[in-house]
């Protein structure tokens, strides 16, 4: 047996969980972190009803272009690295180690554990641009991938492979990095659910400190700020699906109703937490979706197959392409889109991440980022293959409103391509549903994240807590659509992109800290997974 000393884990800091919080008017928030997040947040609120919107979307832009254009090798190399770190993990002897010790077992089914991660990772993104994006690279909407000629064989293929390659094993790598690292040292170190514990073996009790606030601050303003902007541009898709089915005007009051609609459900789910809320809608999701999934591969039987091998092949063929960001002849292309992605996707890591964290007690790290990475891409795989190839096919052929006008409203675009198939009213309510059922997994996994980061680790907030994090997630989302639709939306999305450039060399960072835990891990419990 081995008794070497952890001096990675809670028994060598004084610190102890919530020691900085404060516990009044039924909430227990750390006092730093929270205070700070909420007056950026008030200050935010109050300029977007001072400020000229077109105003903000341009200055933001401005800022968010000059950051993809000075700093796009970072953010490519980045994605690549976090993919290599997550491989060399799985076939390293750390893969053994279990989240949560080695006699940890797991909090929830496999099922309900997979439900959870897609529903809080990319489910929603998936609804908006599973038609529009392929179609987009296919049609040269904006630029080509690789510069390949529009509309032509090769340029279905790439379209296809590109779209996987944005939502395929590059962005779960990197939600992977932050979950993982946030799991391991909550359970297997006893340090707080939070941020900054990860860079405790680095930091030493300075962790605690304002440098640890900042980080924490920075995580808090990048979930809400990337939440409020999904939730609006998921809000306008609602509202254009509800209009064009039903014939109603798919203006800003509809999109206010569907996001007071959506707030008060989850505020009702986070309240429930994770087993009564979170994990049954979750489990709801995806099973809506699969119907979905399997009735749009029905409808499209004659092509579905050959969609499918095409992604895959435009996939493996184009990935090493793609991930290269030096010589390429496509950099608007690359800018527009892969860079983009990539500062999004990291801007909404540490959301993601703490929350697959949460529920991911019990598995081992093999398991883990297995699970994290492969079954959210094979999904996606078979959801592109068929919406994307679906709506490819319908402009080959210029069938119906996407097939003989393109990408006219990006909101929208599903519900064209579903005037080409049977059922097309049924299946347009089932993804109106589906939508807002994504909503409020979205709003309530944010929810708990913000909760746990300002309650200073603790992973059960109060819930007059929750709902309020859950009330201010759907007023920012309100307040953006009401004051400037679009152009604020857009703003924000700018705003919250800008957080990914520390974020990256944040994470970059952590993949340092957590090696250096799990080596201590390995040395003093080395028996117990032997």
């Amino acid at each position: 047996m081995n008794n070497t000393k952890d001096k990675y884990s809670i028994e060598n800091t004084d610190y102890t969980v919530g020691q900085d919080n404060v516990q009044k008017w039924g909430f227990d928030v750390h006092n730093p972190v929270f205070g700070t997040s909420a007056a950026l947040i008030v200050l935010f609120l109050v300029a977007l009803l001072v400020v000229d919107p077109a105003t903000a979307k341009a200055t933001l832009d401005g800022a968010k272009w000059q950051i993809i254009g000075a700093f796009d090798n970072l953010f490519m190399w980045a994605g690549n690295i976090f993919v290599i770190f997550c491989l060399g993990l799985v076939l390293s002897p750390y893969g053994k180690i279990r989240i949560g010790g080695a006699s940890a077992k797991p909090d929830h089914s496999t099922l309900s554990w997979i439900a959870m991660l897609f529903a809080g990772g990319m489910g929603i993104g998936l609804m908006f641009w599973g038609v529009a994006e392929p179609v987009a690279y296919f049609t040269g909407w904006y630029e080509t991938p690789l510069g390949v000629e529009a509309y032509t064989e090769e340029a279905r293929k790439v379209a296809l492979g590109a779209t996987m390659f944005h939502w395929g094993i590059h962005p779960w790598s990197m939600y992977a990095v932050v979950a993982l690292s946030m799991a391991f040292f909550a359970f297997n170190k006893g340090l707080p659910l939070s941020m900054r514990s990860v860079f405790y073996p680095l930091l030493g009790d300075r962790t605690w400190g304002w440098f640890g606030h900042i980080i924490d601050i920075l995580a808090v303003l990048a979930t809400l700020f990337g939440l409020a902007t999904s939730l609006g541009l998921g809000a306008q898709q609602a509202a254009s699906g509800i209009g064009h089915v039903f014939g109603v005007e798919a203006g800003t009051t509809l999109q206010l109703v569907v996001i007071a609609f959506v707030t008060a459900l989850a505020i009702f789910s986070v309240v429930r937490g994770i087993d009564g809320g979170v994990k049954l809608l979750s489990n709801t999701n995806i099973l809506i979706a699969f119907v979905l999934l399997i009735v749009v591969i029905v409808a499209s039987i004659a092509t579905f197959f050959g969609s499918l091998g095409t992604t895959i092949v435009g996939y493996v063929e184009n990935i090493i392409p793609l991930s290269n960001p030096h010589g390429r002849e496509d950099e608007a292309w690359m800018h527009g889109w892969t860079v983009f992605y990539w500062a999004w996707w990291i801007s909404w890591s540490p959301c993601v991440g703490m929350f697959i964290a949460r529920v991911s007690k019990g598995r081992t790290v093999r398991e883990f980022l297995t699970a994290v990475i492969i079954i959210p891409t094979t999904i996606t795989l078979f959801w592109m293959a068929a919406f994307g190839g679906m709506a490819i096919d319908q402009v080959i052929n210029q069938v119906g409103e996407l097939g003989q006008n393109g990408l006219t409203d990006l909101t929208l675009s599903l519900f064209y391509a579903y005037e080409a198939l049977p059922m097309s009213t049924v299946l347009s309510v089932i993804s109106i549903i589906l939508i807002m059922v994504f909503f409020i997994t979205s709003s309530d996994s944010a929810s708990l994240v913000i909760d746990s980061i300002t309650a200073g680790g603790k992973v059960d907030a109060p819930v007059p807590q929750r709902v309020f994090w859950a009330t201010i997630e759907g007023a920012i989302a309100a307040v953006l659509l009401w004051v400037g639709g679009t152009e604020a939306i857009q703003a924000l999305q700018a705003g919250a992109i800008s957080t990914a450039l520390p974020f990256t060399i944040i994470l970059l960072v952590m993949c340092v800290s957590l090696l250096k835990g799990m080596r201590t891990e390995l040395q003093v419990h080395q028996h117990s997974y032997a």
